[in-house]
């Protein structure tokens, strides 16, 4: 007993010696960003969920990034190249069921209804794609609705996709409701989390002054009627623009341009002053005259202003802001970064990079390019129109099954060393990793088009008596006449 009681005696005298030190250990691991001291003084970060900074700042920021899209030559550049990257030319389907007749005959359906697909008669699918996807960047997100249509409308495919503004979704609507089942934001869901339906201004809320008339209630809409484009930064429902780290820094250094400008053109409006012999009982208050006497209220280019009983001249030096360019470079890197789009997309600067650092920016860009094209761009509004199109066409009775999978082609990007990524393409085909029709629709090629087109180009050749280089059944890739099937060639 007297053992133990040494023990735990001891144990107790050496407590507070452990605690300390574990606290110690504790503090010295913790994080420095979350400190408190004069470093981080200020520094307000709330712990609000998505929706909640987005229902609090969502429409200032799609008003402010419109206006900057709108006057900002920066800020429209930057939406540009960002459309033109994800959508190029269009994102096409290709019917990839594993009947061949069935395929043909969707891929058919979808090529005919494109051309009609979009409800306001301005475009083609391609056409929404790129307006989605400029919608999505400038404004955070955007709504398609399908809109069926009858037979009398003569139609290759009774459906239409018209686009909605975010203004037009309901963000003041929020509701808790006894079942399970709630309402963020104008979006409704089912007590397990399912979106169930949209509520949705008939008209743009921006319109409805203009049109003479008052806003009217949203109105409740299916959510299998809608593709809700958007990109999922954190858990969230709703979207906010691209270019929201970059608004501030927009803002600042067109601020900062204009206030540069009106400063160089007043000092070069202004030649000099003419000062009597007393320059402090002449001061340019109380009276600065032009050469006929007239009060100067309003600096002009070349003016020579006099001061009251003015006789001595002294000319106005202009005076000169070293390391402008530096500086303009350095915040348009930050606006760059902001969008992220690479500064010499941005600002057509190339004086700083060569072949091999231009193409590894590329490719990082281009690898963000591709992660919004498959994990945004085409699940949330290519494959919804994609079923849409099919649902109808197997209501129409024009393909057998509503339920037809696709794949899909983004657009090719542009080649910086066209010789060696042809190369490439023919080593994967040849190896196996990948078809020709694979190929041909990473171009944005219809590969069904282009091997009928290659058909009927080789059965015209054939009845011409016509052999080309660029024929590969007749010549080998070196030039030589091919070996008939059957023989091997020397």
């Amino acid at each position: 007993m007297a053992r133990r009681g040494g023990i735990l005696g001891w144990l107790r005298s050496v407590a507070p010696w452990l605690a300390g030190r574990g606290a110690a250990v504790t503090a010295a691991r913790a994080y420095d960003a979350a400190g408190r001291g004069r470093g981080t003084e200020g520094w307000m970060a709330a712990g609000t969920s998505a929706d909640a900074e987005v229902a609090a700042a969502g429409s200032a920021l799609r008003d402010r990034m419109r206006d900057l899209v709108r006057n900002d030559p920066l800020a429209a550049k930057a939406v540009q190249v960002l459309v033109s990257n994800i959508v190029g030319t269009g994102i096409r389907p290709r019917a990839a069921g594993p009947d061949a007749a069935v395929n043909r005959a969707a891929d058919e359906v979808w090529k005919r209804w494109a051309e009609k697909a979009d409800a306001d008669g301005h475009t083609d699918f391609h056409g929404l794609t790129a307006l989605a996807v400029r919608e999505m960047i400038e404004g955070g997100e955007v709504l398609a609705r399908r809109l069926r249509r009858r037979p009398s409308d003569r139609l290759p495919v009774p459906v239409q996709v018209q686009l909605l503004e975010a203004d037009h979704l309901d963000g003041s609507r929020t509701e808790l409701r006894g079942d399970g089942s709630r309402i963020v934001q104008g979006i409704e869901y089912d007590g397990a989390g399912r979106r169930r339906a949209y509520w949705i201004h008939p008209e743009h809320p921006g319109d409805a002054a203009g049109l003479g008339r008052g806003l009217r209630d949203s109105q409740r809409v299916e959510a299998a009627q809608i593709a809700h484009l958007f990109e999922r930064q954190r858990v969230q429902n709703r979207g906010v623009p691209w270019g929201v780290p970059a608004i501030r820094a927009l803002r600042d250094l067109g601020d900062w341009q204009v206030a540069e400008l009106k400063r160089k053109k007043i000092e070069a409006s202004v030649v000099g002053f003419v000062f009597g012999a007393d320059e402090e009982q002449s001061s340019i208050a109380p009276a600065v005259l032009d050469a006929d006497g007239n009060r100067v209220e309003q600096f002009e280019p070349g003016l020579i202003a006099y001061v009251r009983h003015g006789k001595d001249v002294k000319f106005n030096s202009p005076g000169s802001t070293a390391g402008i360019y530096e500086w303009n470079r350095v915040q348009q890197h930050i606006i760059a970064a902001g969008f992220r789009v690479p500064y010499e997309l941005l600002t057509g600067d190339l004086s700083q990079v060569n072949f091999s650092s231009g193409r590894m920016g590329l490719n990082e860009f281009r690898r963000m390019i591709e992660a919004v094209q498959w994990h945004t761009v085409i699940p949330q509004f290519c494959a919804p129109v994609w079923r849409w199109v099919m649902e109808a066409a197997w209501t129409a009775g024009l393909v057998p099954d509503p339920d037809i999978p696709a794949e899909w082609g983004p657009p090719r990007f542009e080649s910086v060393n066209p010789l060696q990524d042809v190369t490439a393409d023919i080593l994967e085909v040849r190896a196996g990793f990948s078809t020709l029709a694979q190929q041909i629709a990473r171009r944005g090629y219809d590969p069904v088009e282009v091997l009928r087109e290659w058909q009927a180009q080789a059965s015209e050749l054939d009845a011409a008596g016509l052999v080309f280089d660029s024929d590969p059944r007749r010549v080998t890739k070196a030039g030589l006449v091919q070996p008939e099937a059957g023989t091997v060639a020397e």
